[in-house]
């Protein structure tokens, strides 16, 4: 009787911890926090979204005001179409800047917008026309790398602005 009672307990130990983890992980993919019942769509091209999935967060104050739901490549303009659907109770002038941003030094990508000052709004299926593409790290590193090697490549190493 005493071995039955202590299985049972066991048992709903563990029921908990794993109900405890389904919790964490659906708050630690914000998949609560945003409403797709009434929304709208519009699409954003960038040069080079880095990190960006499907289903990161649009966010404008750091609000999350929508989700990234398709990426594609764009054959004709040779860049990234990025569809987000947006909460109807979030509308954005029609000369809103998007911006690809990272939450943090390594922390996931989001779609960050500032909005504009023009009087009409955006509509569903309108495009963003301001745009700004992620920063890539290799790609800073790079060019960092790049600067100093060609100041140190001008023979002397000393600074010719002085002249």
């Amino acid at each position: 009787m005493q071995r039955a009672t202590m299985d049972l307990w066991v048992g709903l130990f563990v029921i908990a911890g794993v109900g405890a983890l389904l919790i964490l992980a659906l708050k630690v993919g914000n998949l609560g926090t945003y409403n797709e019942a009434k929304s709208y769509t519009l699409v954003g091209n960038f040069e080079n979204i880095g990190g960006l999935k499907i289903r990161a967060p649009v966010k404008s104050a750091g609000v999350v005001v929508g989700r990234v739901t398709d990426i594609q490549f764009s054959m004709k303009s040779f860049d990234a179409a990025v569809t987000m659907n947006m909460d109807n109770r979030y509308q954005f002038p029609k000369d809103t800047f998007a911006s690809i941003l990272t939450s943090g030094l390594l922390g996931e990508q989001y779609v960050g917008l500032a909005a504009g000052g023009d009087e009409g709004m955006l509509k569903s299926g309108d495009k963003i026309m301001k745009t700004n593409s992620a920063l890539v790290l290799e790609d800073m590193i790079g060019r960092f790398l790049f600067d100093k090697a060609s100041e140190n490549s001008d023979g002397d190493g000393e600074d010719d602005s002085r002249l």
